[in-house]
């Protein structure tokens, strides 16, 4: 049985995700891979702080919405500016899988200059997501594997 995957894809220039979003639109309407929940984040170069935007209407009626990727994307790119607690935060992504290694490492990789796609699907579907981007630049991918989807629910405040 798959699990539930959240992956990022790390692209070099800040319109690269958004390109790799319309492969993978396309592999969805072909019916090639069932998608949870998508959002890309795009981050110019010398810009302050990145543009995010989930992927509408690619996503099933599952969907986590705007709250979930604004409550992930606040606590990895704005930090301070949320105004929530940010512990709370940490320990409530960590609960269900998204833990201090692939926080840090989407951080460390997602900056001025770069994009990323981020899609929610099972560990199966990224490997077909992965080699339908290999004829695209090739993105670094940062993956983490869900410990139980449906507290994904909880983590709003």
């Amino acid at each position: 049985m798959s699990q539930v995957a959240l992956a990022a894809w790390r692209f070099k220039s800040p319109g690269s995700a958004e390109i790799a979003s319309r492969t993978l639109r396309q592999l969805a309407r072909e019916s090639l891979v069932v998608i949870n929940d998508a959002a890309t984040v795009e981050w110019e170069a010398g810009a302050e702080r990145p543009r995010t935007s989930q992927l509408q209407p690619i996503t099933d009626a599952g969907a986590l919405g705007d709250a979930f990727w604004g409550k992930l994307f606040g606590l990895l790119f704005f930090g301070s500016l949320l105004g929530t607690d940010n512990n709370a935060l940490t320990r409530a992504l960590i609960d269900v899988g998204i833990d201090d290694g692939f926080i840090n490492r989407v951080r460390d990789e997602i900056t001025p200059g770069t994009s990323a796609l981020f899609v929610m699907s099972s560990d199966a579907v990224v490997l077909k997501i992965q080699d339908a981007f290999a004829l695209q630049e090739v993105p670094e991918l940062i993956l983490t594997n869900l410990q139980h989807r449906a507290g994904l629910g909880r983590i709003v405040f």
